[in-house]
């Protein structure tokens, strides 16, 4: 780590029993039941999870952006976010799209603020050349 750089944040979970088991975080913030996406368990599940954290991190990234290319956002700014688990050949992976809505924001200005997001957004860098992305004005 450089001189320069520096940690911001640690997020510490402790998570048992897998898909189907339990997550707490250090804090006690977060304390959520998981379960298998498609069961009928009555908890979340990691790609739930992943799509909340990818989404929330990207609207902060736009605001960023936003800020350095002097825009003005809209107060019903919102990123839906849809991350599927797929499976090849018993060989499991994920792919996402995030379908981002800018109302009132010219498209060309918007299309600029979510590459620049995306160019950005911690995420969206984890995820680069790992999975298959697709973002979307709508």
């Amino acid at each position: 780590m450089s001189n320069a750089e520096k940690v911001l944040y640690t997020a510490k979970t402790h998570t048992s029993g897998g898909r189907d088991g339990a997550s707490r975080s250090d804090d006690g913030r977060l304390d959520v039941r998981l379960s298998s996406p498609g069961s009928s368990g009555d908890g979340t599940n990691p790609e739930q999870l992943f799509a909340t954290g990818w989404s929330a991190c990207f609207i902060g990234a736009i605001g960023l952006a936003a800020g350095q290319q002097k825009v003005e956002l809209p107060a019903d700014l919102a990123v839906d976010a849809e991350v599927d688990l797929r499976n090849r050949d018993g060989s499991y992976f994920l792919q996402a799209r995030l379908n981002v809505s800018l109302p009132g924001i010219e498209h060309g200005v918007a299309r600029k603020l979510v590459d620049t997001a995306h160019e950005n957004c911690p995420y969206s860098k984890a995820t680069r050349g790992n999975i298959d992305v697709t973002i979307n004005l709508v």
